[in-house]
């Protein structure tokens, strides 16, 4: 079933971005280092598109994603002439980097005369209000860990040289990839009522079964199906890996056996029997505070 989420408050939003983007110079876009992709709003590009701004593209959460996919990604954007930064908000350094970067983009606004004009975008939840906060080492905006916190623009005079513009988290009308939804649910980008946690918790199985089964053994020990030869058999060097892979988790209900095994292990039950729904948000959880380790749900 396709995910879709586009509460009403967006659209208001969205009108009020492309009113300031003419006072922009440059647009700060975050997206989820663990899916640029599918965390990169084609609606933003088209708004910035049209006033012809720049675009600095922030990968936040870092600390979270899969540092070597990360690397590619970054890489990704420079062979496609994209200005990009990788970055934990927690890291003054990263900070510095993205006004530096941004001051590149637009080097003509570099005064008390002419200040920077900078305005942030990104999917709901993916950590602007966090570094707002960081940028202007105050709490101006609200965070929390529930997409959709914040709902109107809101002008920020940083200092003499410096104008920020906070913006609520913008989804676009229709996910038209089937696969970018439940990418974007699992990572919580979206409102929990758009979606079914089962289905996201065995999509997001099916992924970290085959390319982080490590992290899945080490976190929940898991037992058979998932032995020692399971390994031998879905990960070694073969041109048929996936294919293979695939088939087998079909035809052995693997996905559902990992929930299984999570939900035993943690206690999930209701009225004495195994509740998958909870194990469900067990597993969502460990993946997005990062229990499990480093994990990216996408590669360039």
């Amino acid at each position: 079933m396709a995910i879709q989420w586009f509460p009403g408050h967006m659209n208001a939003a969205k009108k009020k971005i492309a009113e300031n983007l003419r006072n922009i110079d440059v647009v700060v876009e975050l997206l989820d280092a663990r899916l640029p992709k599918a965390s990169s709003n084609p609606l933003i590009q088209e708004l910035r598109e049209f006033r012809q701004r720049p675009a600095l593209k922030i990968l936040n959460k870092t600390d979270l994603a899969d540092p070597k996919i990360t690397t590619l990604w970054l890489d990704y954007f420079k062979q496609n002439g994209c200005s990009a930064i990788d970055i934990n908000a927690k890291q003054k350094t990263d900070l510095a980097k993205i006004l530096k970067l941004a001051q590149q983009l637009a080097p003509h606004r570099n005064s008390a005369v002419k200040p920077l004009r900078l305005m942030m975008l990104g999917v709901p939840n993916v950590g602007k209000s966090t570094l707002l906060n960081a940028l202007t080492n105050k709490k101006i905006a609200a965070v929390g860990n529930e997409p959709a916190i914040t709902k109107m623009v809101q002008r920020i005079d940083v200092n003499s040289q410096l104008i920020i513009y906070d913006t609520p988290g913008l989804m676009w009308n229709k996910i038209a990839d089937e696969n970018d939804g439940f990418k974007l649910a699992a990572s919580h980008i979206l409102g929990v009522n758009s979606y079914d946690a089962e289905e996201v918790a065995l999509y997001l199985a099916k992924y970290l079964l085959k390319d982080y089964f490590h992290l899945l053994k080490n976190r929940y020990k898991l037992t058979n199906p998932f032995d020692d030869n399971y390994l031998q058999n879905f990960h070694e060097n073969s041109e048929n890996i996936s294919e293979n892979f695939y088939q087998n988790l079909v035809e052995n209900n693997l996905d559902v056996q990992l929930l299984e095994q999570i939900a035993i292990k943690r206690g999930c039950k209701t009225n004495g029997k195994i509740d998958f729904t909870k194990a469900a948000n067990v597993f969502l959880q460990d993946y997005r505070s990062g229990v499990l380790g480093k994990i990216s749900l996408e590669i360039p």
